[in-house]
């Protein structure tokens, strides 16, 4: 254990001393639920467009922000791999365990912070629109939130571990893209139907997002359908990368 909270240290220092990580992290979300509180405000009533209401708008933002931690997940793994310091570590008396809690540990907890972060901007910007969210609903989410987080660090364990710290980040970019797009964040799934609401339903994202925005309301109607979807995604992504990260670390040492 005391292996796993040194390399955890190691790896949350890493991710607070790169610029970019407050940027994309903290800063993006942020600018994109103002940004788009003001078009919610362009909109008009008769149009009845409530998808980016800030009750409605939260939940989705909050999933876009955890995309990002892939990115810089997968950027540390890659790092790490093309500049032998694993090599290095594999002869320590670490595990592969060791590593993979190393990785999830302070990245799960830079999500709850920017969780917490987004949504208290997001209370604020109730308080000056009048709009009712509540602190329960936002709170409960974090916690219904952690399967979407361990979702995104277990593709960057992947992406980071499979690929070079060049090709890692365009690979991390094209899944934040699909993730933000057929996650409906930006538009109503359900109201578009067809084949692509088909694509988003087979996918995990937009079932986290459904997750965030019912829970941030306390409706739980459907909320248990979408919740074991990101539950089961969770479990077959973070087992398929640490099969792939045992595998490769295996084969550095042979």
């Amino acid at each position: 254990m005391n292996r796993t909270f040194a390399f955890s240290l190691r790896n949350l220092k890493e991710l607070l001393r790169e610029p970019l990580s407050y940027i994309f992290c903290l800063g993006f979300p942020l600018v994109m639920l103002v940004v788009m509180t003001m078009i919610n405000d362009s909109i008009p009533k008769e149009a009845h467009m409530t998808i980016f209401r800030i009750d409605n708008l939260s939940g989705g933002i909050a999933v876009f922000g955890l995309t990002f931690l892939m990115l810089f997940v997968c950027l540390t793994v890659s790092k790490d791999r093309s500049g032998a310091f694993l090599m290095r570590l594999y002869a320590t008396p670490m595990t592969s365990g060791n590593f993979i809690l190393g990785y999830i540990m302070p990245t799960l907890l830079l999500a709850v912070v920017q969780m917490i972060v987004t949504f208290i901007v997001s209370l604020i910007i109730a308080q000056i629109k009048g709009i009712e969210l509540g602190i329960g609903g936002l709170l409960l989410s974090i916690v219904t939130l952690v399967p979407t987080v361990i979702i995104f660090i277990s593709l960057g364990l992947l992406f980071g571990t499979l690929f070079n710290d060049k090709a890692a980040p365009g690979i991390c970019s094209v899944i934040i893209s699909l993730a933000s797009f057929l996650g409906g964040i930006w538009f109503d799934v359900d109201g578009v139907g067809g084949a692509l609401k088909k694509i988003c339903d087979i996918l995990p994202f937009v079932h986290s997002v459904k997750t965030a925005r019912l829970t941030t309301a306390l409706q739980f109607n459907d909320f248990f359908t979408h919740f074991i979807i990101t539950i089961v995604y969770a479990v077959a992504i973070t087992a398929l990368s640490i099969i792939v990260f045992k595998n490769k670390m295996k084969a550095d040492l042979g």
